[in-house]
């Protein structure tokens, strides 16, 4: 963690991108890719520095469970990891970094590194009130900076408010078309009503952050994964409402060609596609008769 109390976190030679980097979609990836190809010829260190608490949350005083998020920071170290990123620096956003001018974020926040060079997005503003920019940085700062332009998608910008939408709408192939991935919410399999079960339809029930961005309500074809296994799954995200109604919604997945005991554990949801509004059904039998037919659709996507 990089705070205004500590000095020299890191004195490795270093080439990072900065930014906060929610969902760490293709935008954010054309600044990593860059990054690492930069550590490369430099010979050192890729690296990435990303904030905690959301800005958002100090800046404008939302509270931290108000704040929605397409992933975890735990998920973004992990992505990030995956992506070739060597090491992750999260800074302590508190309200006294965000009154640091442009020169005192340079010198006491960035330079408890060894930069050798910055990578940032075009549009990426920093110290109080966002007085500094790219511009600043090239003339300020002790290291070369890099400034990756735009990312677009169909001539619009790919960001994590766009994506944010769609998921939300439950257009979770065009969602993941700009992440480069599917969206993906990762918790612990708690225990539910089982009805489910009782309906021949058990489901495992994940109990995520609240900080994820809420999907539409409904019916998807997605995945369970689980300790490294990827099993095809028809999840839900709503109220339950033929068989007993509830005032929270819960997300539950049924897992195909899967058994055993998921209690008190963790696994995370990818959402392929989105079947199908809840409603309520005139009976049982009714629903039953749907589910067998979301359940073969499923197969028939993730075929």
């Amino acid at each position: 963690m990089i705070s205004l109390d500590r000095k020299q976190v890191d004195r490795t030679p270093l080439v990072a991108c900065i930014g906060y980097f929610d969902g760490l979609h293709k935008g954010h990836q054309a600044l990593i890719h860059a990054t690492i190809e930069e550590a490369k010829k430099r010979g050192c260190a890729s690296g990435l520095i990303t904030f905690s608490p959301d800005p958002w949350v100090t800046l404008k005083g939302i509270r931290p469970n108000e704040e929605e998020h397409l992933t975890t920071m735990q998920q973004r170290i992990a992505l990030a990891h995956e992506y070739g990123i060597d090491k992750v620096f999260v800074l302590d956003f508190s309200k006294k970094v965000a009154t640091l001018s442009p020169d005192d974020f340079l010198s006491r926040i960035l330079g408890q590194l060894n930069l050798q060079c910055l990578v940032c997005g075009y549009d990426f503003h920093f110290g109080a009130f966002g007085k500094g920019d790219g511009a600043y940085l090239k003339a300020n700062a002790p290291f070369a900076i890099i400034e990756v332009g735009e990312v677009s998608e169909d001539g619009i910008k790919i960001s994590s408010t766009r994506i944010t939408e769609l998921v939300k709408a439950g257009e979770m192939e065009k969602a993941e078309q700009l992440m480069g991935r599917p969206f993906e919410t990762a918790g612990t399999v708690v225990h539910g009503l089982a009805n489910g079960h009782k309906l021949g339809f058990p489901t495992a029930n994940l109990s995520c952050p609240v900080e994820y961005v809420r999907p539409r309500g409904g019916v998807y074809a997605g995945y369970f994964i689980h300790n490294g296994e990827k099993y095809k799954a028809m999840i839900n995200f709503g109220h339950n409402p033929t068989v007993v109604w509830q005032s929270h919604m819960s997300l539950e997945a049924n897992i195909l060609d899967f058994e055993g005991d998921l209690y008190g554990q963790k696994a995370s949801l990818q959402f392929k596609k989105y079947l199908r509004p809840e409603k309520t059904f005139d009976s049982i039998d009714d629903l039953i008769a749907q589910l067998k037919k979301d359940q073969e659709t499923v197969r028939e996507l993730l075929a």
